[in-house]
């Protein structure tokens, strides 16, 4: 049995930066409701980051489905 190592490493910074960046991503998202609560307790408004809040979530919905396609086609 022979293992390919450059394939393995490639197969790990590839895995290790899309996890990375989903995490970014969904992190930016919570952070931008939380705005948007301190907002709100405040007596303003945040429609800028709702909006890239949804926009952040959204990209992870669509990078999970494509993990999905990826897994089942």
């Amino acid at each position: 049995m022979k293992i390919d190592w450059a394939a393995l490493g490639s197969v790990f910074g590839v895995s290790l930066v899309a996890t990375v960046a989903l995490v970014g991503l969904f992190t930016l998202g919570v952070s931008g409701l939380a705005r948007r609560e301190r907002a709100v307790a405040t007596g303003g408004s945040a429609p800028l980051a709702v909006t890239g809040a949804y926009a952040c979530f959204a990209a992870c919905a669509a990078a999970v489905a494509y993990g999905f396609y990826l897994i089942v086609a």
